[in-house]
C-alpha cells in the first residue's frame, strides 16, 4: 500500500461536500412490526456497515444513513458538514423485535465505537460526529438510560460522553451515502469502529458482587 493510500483509509475523503442534494425523508423498510432504533457514533458509514454486517439477516430489515437531532430543515452533507445545523451523522435502522431486542442493539452500539469522545470519533471532530442514542419511546429511553448507567460503570469507567435524546426529525443522507462501504470496498471507516471484547454485564457485575464479599469477609 502506498503512503497515499494509506493516508486515504485515515482521513475521511470530503470531495463529495460540494454537493448541495437536499436529503429527502426516509424511505426505509418496513414491515409490520418492525421498530425503528437511530445512533450516533461517528462517520456514519462505518456505523452503518458495522450494524449490517453484525445483525442483517439476524433481526436487522434495513438501515438508513441520515441527519438528526439538528435545527434547520433540509440538511445536506455540506451543510452538516460545517458543525452549525446541530444535525448528528446517524443510522436509521428498522429491525424484528422478535428476533433482535433494543437492548442488544444498545449495547452492540456502545461495543463498537469510544463513547468517550467528546465530539469525535477517530480524526473526525465535529459536533456532527457526536455519541447519541435518538430514542422513539419512553421503553427505548428507559433501557437506554438504565443500560448506559450500567455500560458506564462497567466498561468504560464513568468516561461516558454519549447523548440520550427523543429522536426528532429524521432526514436521509445523499443516496452515495447510503451503504457507502458495500459500494466502496476499500473506502475510509473510522478506526475507532471495531468491536470491545467486553465482559457481560452480567458477569462484570458478579465480579463485582464476589469482590464485595470478600471485602467483607
Amino acid at each position: 500500500m502506498t503512503p497515499s493510500s494509506v493516508s486515504q483509509q485515515l482521513i475521511r475523503p470530503i470531495k463529495s461536500c460540494v454537493k448541495t442534494i437536499v436529503a429527502p425523508k426516509s424511505s426505509i423498510l418496513s414491515p409490520d412490526g418492525a421498530k425503528k432504533a437511530v445512533f450516533a457514533a461517528g462517520c456514519f458509514w462505518g456505523v452503518e456497515n458495522s450494524f449490517r454486517k453484525h445483525f442483517l439477516g439476524k433481526g436487522i430489515h434495513d438501515t438508513r444513513v441520515g441527519y438528526i437531532g439538528g435545527n434547520t430543515q433540509d440538511p445536506t452533507y455540506r451543510t452538516v458538514s460545517t458543525g452549525r445545523t446541530g444535525h448528528a451523522e446517524a443510522v436509521l435502522l428498522t429491525y424484528d423485535p422478535n428476533q433482535l431486542t433494543y437492548r442488544q442493539l444498545v449495547e452492540f452500539f456502545y461495543k463498537m465505537h469510544d463513547p468517550t469522545s467528546l465530539n469525535q470519533q477517530g480524526y473526525d471532530i465535529g459536533t456532527q460526529y457526536r455519541s447519541a442514542i435518538f430514542y422513539y419511546d419512553k421503553e427505548q429511553e428507559e433501557i437506554a438510560r438504565s443500560l448506559t448507567e450500567r455500560i458506564n460503570k462497567h466498561w468504560y469507567h464513568n468516561a461516558i460522553k454519549t447523548e440520550i435524546l427523543p429522536a426528532g426529525e429524521w432526514w436521509d443522507a445523499e443516496d452515495y451515502h447510503q451503504r457507502y462501504m458495500d459500494k466502496n470496498k476499500n473506502g475510509y471507516e473510522c478506526y475507532s469502529h471495531h468491536l470491545r471484547p467486553f465482559r457481560s454485564l452480567e458477569e462484570c457485575e458478579e465480579i463485582e458482587e464476589k469482590e464485595k464479599n470478600r471485602k467483607k469477609t
